[in-house]
């Protein structure tokens, strides 16, 4: 029970990735802050705060629903508040939650190209920014950003201008916090997985059955996030890590375990060379 009695603030946990990592730290015994906007199902994508509640509840963990707009500063703030109200401090952020369009310039709608940077680069900084007070308390804070590697080859900025910048604003962003808070012991990284990963969205935005057979589960992210969530926060700090990097540093070289189709081709994600 590697995270008894410690608190993780997790956006976008009402499904997919930040469902999977809620329940995966909740199995160590973490108290899980579930933060996002869905109290009732979308059919397309499923996935409530409660119901992420009830699997971290059931996993062995405490779950607490908290409905947020991560793009309205008090709604984060509430949050904020109510995860320290309720279990004491905060020791872990996972700044999950993102918004995507990979669209053109031309096809990229202002309305998207702002929700984008609402939530993807305003939404984290707010989140982190009203997270860091708490995290200073703790005696291992971490900062945890689902974000690439910044690669600056124009084939990922041509297709989809809009979002790749989102993102990897995400990313600059966690360079910047790990120099700015390493003085108060608190480490700042970010993760991204080496191939798509199967997530409603996957299927019903992007890419099908067809994307989703080649696609792994959102566990291999949930099971990086705990092994990088259990450094020491003064030593893990600053990196932009890949999944597959994470797991071989842990000794798993077995990852058809994680794909949906094992033994199946995998799509690779976008930021990420072929190797």
């Amino acid at each position: 029970m590697l995270f008894r009695g410690k608190t993780a603030f997790i956006t976008g946990a009402s499904r997919g990735i930040g469902e999977a990592i809620a329940i995966r730290l909740a199995k160590e015994g973490a108290n899980i802050v579930v933060v996002a906007k869905s109290t009732k199902e979308d059919p397309r994508l499923g996935g409530t705060i409660h119901s992420t509640v009830e699997k971290v509840n059931a996993a062995g963990g405490k779950g607490l629903a908290v409905q947020c707009d991560i793009r309205d500063e008090e709604q984060v703030l509430a949050a904020v508040q109510q995860a320290v109200t309720i279990f004491g401090g905060i020791d872990m952020l996972v700044n999950n939650a993102s918004a995507i369009s990979l669209s053109t310039t031309e096809e990229t709608e202002m309305k998207r190209f702002d929700l984008m940077h609402d939530i993807n680069v305003r939404g984290t900084y707010v989140v982190t920014k009203h997270c860091v007070p708490f995290l200073k308390k703790s005696t291992n804070g971490h900062i945890l950003t689902m974000s690439p590697p910044i690669d600056l080859d124009p084939r990922w900025m041509e297709p989809y201008v809009a979002y790749t910048i989102s993102k990897y604003n995400m990313s600059m962003m966690t360079l910047g916090w790990a120099l700015e808070f390493k003085k108060y012991g608190i480490a700042a990284n970010s993760l991204w997985p080496v191939t798509t990963i199967a997530t409603a969205a996957v299927k019903n935005l992007l890419g099908g059955d067809y994307l989703m057979d080649r696609s792994r589960k959102p566990e291999i992210l949930a099971d990086c996030a705990a092994y990088i969530l259990q450094q020491s926060s003064k030593e893990c700090t600053g990196h932009l890590f890949l999944d597959e990097d994470v797991l071989k540093a842990e000794g798993i070289t077995d990852l058809d375990q994680y794909a949906m189709k094992p033994g199946g081709p995998l799509q690779r994600d976008l930021y990420v060379a072929q190797g």
